[in-house]
């Protein structure tokens, strides 16, 4: 699959789609709360998305990693899951942390971005973890410049995991984003620096770091989808859809 580099224009045009995304996901971070079943949680993104002319990138999703087509328009991960959750009857519970990533196209233009939060009383160990990985996005984002290379933005990530004492797993990670949302290139969590693909204005990436609490192993859910640590322990994920430029990076689905 071709890197494709957008012009001002073209990224210009992708900022509504950004903006959307983050209007939901803060939507969701104000519905999310104890009692609250995340089939409401997807039931309010997909009546958002209704409003807004927009089209769900998850529902007909169906990779070959997954069981698909997905059928939800949001992912919900809880407590031991991290990436991927399927949206199914659970009503959260206090002190749950959940993650939640959503991607959709508006006007052909596709903006993909995550967040983690914790409902009713937080764990302190679950707190640093959220803090962990935004430490790791804006470290990520921090150095997504021209004359970097994919490498770095792995490495600052993978540094901010060390220096909290998590490990990380390089098999899901950041992706190019543009008229679809998986595209080339790859954005692994850890990497060498100066290594990968070249930064260059136009280039647009979702960043997201993610990680697990005592592990760097996962499994899957019977549901083919819902992605856990192999140990129980918790994990978070953030991401952010950004552009690269002659400056600093654009953070497409900031949320203010």
């Amino acid at each position: 699959m071709a890197i494709e580099l957008l012009t001002p224009t073209q990224i210009d045009e992708m900022r509504p789609a950004g903006r959307f995304v983050g209007e939901v996901l803060t939507a969701l971070r104000e519905a999310a709360d104890v009692g609250v079943n995340l089939l409401e949680l997807d039931a309010l993104a997909h009546r958002m998305i209704t409003e807004r002319g927009a089209e769900s990138c998850y529902i007909d999703y169906a990779p070959s990693f997954g069981r698909g087509p997905f059928g939800k328009v949001l992912c919900t991960s809880v407590n031991d899951a991290v990436l991927h959750g399927l949206p199914h009857d659970y009503v959260l519970a206090d002190g749950d942390l959940a993650s939640f990533d959503f991607a959709v196209s508006v006007d052909g233009w596709v903006c993909d971005s995550a967040i983690s939060v914790v409902v009713g009383e937080p764990r302190e160990e679950d707190l640093r973890l959220i803090d962990a990985t935004q430490q790791a996005l804006d470290a990520a984002i921090a150095v997504a410049r021209p004359g970097n290379r994919v490498g770095d933005i792995g490495r600052a990530i993978g540094d901010v995991a060390r220096a909290n004492d998590l490990t990380v797993n390089t098999q899901f990670g950041g992706h190019g984003v543009g008229r679809t949302m998986h595209g080339e290139p790859h954005i692994p969590n850890d990497g060498r620096p100066g290594r990968g693909f070249p930064l260059k204005p136009g280039l647009v990436i979702a960043i997201e770091p993610w990680f697990l609490q005592s592990t760097d192993e996962i499994v899957m859910d019977p549901d083919g989808w819902t992605i856990r640590s192999a140990d129980g322990s918790r994990g978070a994920h953030v991401e952010h859809t950004i552009a690269i430029t002659d400056g600093d990076p654009i953070v497409m689905t900031d949320r203010g």
